[in-house]
């Protein structure tokens, strides 16, 4: 999510907490994948009326005839299109409807299935399965209802409607993404893209012949796949990843959790909602490592301990067996620092949760030069490619997992948009500490900018003092309301010039609330200046109109308040 989630590395242990997966957080899916469309998009239909100003930088695009045999090295002197994306996942998505926007000329390649990780595998079903577990602890929670008056006979759940509810969404969500693509004039290029040589990429499937096309400029986005250490063997049924976990083939009465970062605790949300026990097995000291430690401990205790959940900290799961011949999954421990044996665990399945492993195997990437680092194509601040010497590789660039800077969703969908301006005359560099994330577990855990720890070091090096405020769900009257006060929102700030570094949310509704936050450090808002604004009365968003009220920034630092207007 931030600095504090190193990319994936083979130096790594082998199941510390790495990155989350960028179907977990807010998936940036773009407006027109749940059917929504703009009169105008659809009367340029991708190629309509272009500004003045677009006309003075826009290509001039040719048709150009390849084969799968003209693999060359030099660079084409005409192009199919003004740009090519190879991979149509959510950041592949979002480049293109920005492209098109744009008036670019656009094509986007996908070998396997529109959407990609957070449609399919990721965002979209996973938050379809925490839905249900939300409703089930509500459900299930009689002195959370009897407070409010309720009476409610026993919760169940059919498990396959379950199932069922989240591949639907999925479908749904694919389908509407699709239709969005094509109804705006992007050309949808089925099969695998393989760049082999500047501005040309050839894709075809597997078995058939080749298709080869030109670009003035390439985006490279084909994403993630669930990272699974050395040692365990994964056979989609008891030993699975988060693939596998969200097709909810069955709950299992005892499910160990190989991670305790984004995916691990959503999944554990879901498990003990419909009734498993869940044992975690961490490789670092503590649970939820890539969190702010403060809110860390808050959420273990009202996550992790009032429910039918045990942990193994500092430990690696050398060896994990799937369950045949009427044995039980095995997972034989390690200590994370001796390396002595530690424990074996006999359980009925086992989620591989350690993270994602960028999917960049095949892209041709030796054509053009390109070394991945630990199978990340390297880039610089605005995404375009670095090759093996160090040098930029024109027009081509790459975004979102398979770069490794900040592996969610709605990163790669920024990116996209950050490469698009690039390619159509304004410079742009994306502050990726301004993207939030966030972690569906009921409460929410959301955050933003550096962690405590982080800041402080920050602090160290460069000089300054950081202030810290927080303020209590306890104390606003909406989540009193809803007997849902449990929960707490901190900032980290300079009190020199009120920069704001860091905001972290554990309570009610956190994944919304914390976009106000993230907005504020995108736009380089001061907290003196962000604490006259009005949050209505009574909502959630009070929380955080009172944690940047009580911050105390240097008063001769302050902005003078704008002068009111009448209106």
């Amino acid at each position: 999510m931030h600095a504090s989630i190193s990319p994936l590395s083979t130096s790594n242990p082998p199941h510390s907490t790495l990155q989350p997966y960028s179907s977990s957080r807010l998936c940036g899916l773009r407006r027109e994948a749940f059917g929504f469309h703009s009169p105008s998009q659809f009367r340029n239909r991708g190629i309509g009326v272009v500004s003045a100003k677009t006309h003075s930088w826009r290509r001039s695009v040719f048709s150009a005839s390849n084969s799968a045999s003209d693999n060359g090295t030099s660079a084409p002197a005409s192009f199919d299109y003004d740009l090519v994306i190879i991979g149509a996942g959510v950041g592949g998505h979002g480049a293109a409807l920005h492209a098109v926007e744009k008036g670019l000329k656009t094509a986007i390649i996908e070998g396997d299935v529109m959407g990609g990780t957070c449609v399919n595998r990721g965002c979209v079903p996973s938050k379809a399965l925490l839905a249900v577990s939300g409703r089930m602890r509500e459900l299930q929670d009689e002195h959370h209802l009897k407070a409010l008056g309720l009476q409610v006979a026993a919760a169940g759940y059919d498990r396959q409607a379950v199932a069922d509810h989240a591949n639907n969404l999925a479908s749904r969500i694919r389908g509407n993404l699709t239709n969005s693509l094509t109804a705006l004039g992007v050309d949808i290029l089925t099969g695998f893209g393989t760049i082999v040589g500047p501005q040309k990429v050839k894709y075809g499937k597997i078995g058939s012949s080749d298709n080869v096309v030109t670009a003035k400029d390439i985006i490279i986005a084909t994403g993630s796949i669930p990272f699974v250490p050395r040692g365990i063997e994964v056979d989609g049924k008891t030993v699975i990843t988060s693939d596998h976990a969200l097709k909810l083939e069955f709950v299992p009465d005892w499910i160990a959790i190989v991670g305790s970062g984004y995916i691990g605790l959503e999944f554990s949300d879901v498990y003990t909602a419909l009734g498993s026990e869940v044992t975690f097995i961490e490789a670092m000291d503590q649970l939820m490592p890539g969190f702010d430690p403060e809110i860390g401990k808050l959420a273990q205790r009202v996550l992790i301990n009032p429910r039918r959940i045990d942990y193994h900290t500092g430990v690696f799961a050398t060896k994990i067996t799937p369950a045949k011949d009427g044995k039980p999954v095995i997972i034989e421990l390690i200590d994370a620092k001796t390396k002595e044996p530690k424990d074996t665990l006999e359980v009925d399945a086992a989620l591989i949760a350690t993270g994602r492993a960028p999917f960049t195997t095949g892209l041709g990437l030796e054509n053009i030069n390109v070394e991945t680092q630990r199978g990340f194509v390297p880039v610089d601040e605005r995404m375009r490619v670095i090759d093996a010497d160090g040098n930029l590789i024109p027009h081509l660039y790459c975004i979102g997992d398979a770069n490794g800077k900040l592996m969610l969703a709605h990163t790669a969908s920024a990116q996209g948009i950050s490469v698009v301006e690039q390619l159509t005359g304004n410079d742009h560099v994306l502050n990726h500490l301004s993207i939030p994330a966030a972690c569906f577990t009921h409460p929410e855990i959301s955050m933003v900018g550096l962690t405590e720890p982080q800041a402080r070091e920050k602090a160290e090096n460069e000089g300054f003092e950081i202030s810290i405020a927080k303020t209590s769900f306890k104390a606003n009257t909406k989540a009193l309301a809803e007997n849902e006060g449990e929960g707490l929102a901190k900032l980290i700030y300079r009190p020199d010039n009120g920069e704001i570094l860091g905001v972290h949310i554990f309570g009610m509704h956190a994944a919304d609330l914390i976009h106000e936050a993230s907005n504020a450090i995108a736009l380089g808002t001061r907290v003196q200046d962000i604490k006259f604004a009005v949050h209505a009365h009574p909502t959630l968003s009070e929380v955080l109109d009172e944690l940047y009220k009580s911050t105390k920034v240097n008063s001769h630092n302050t902005k003078p308040v704008s002068e009111p207007v009448t209106v």
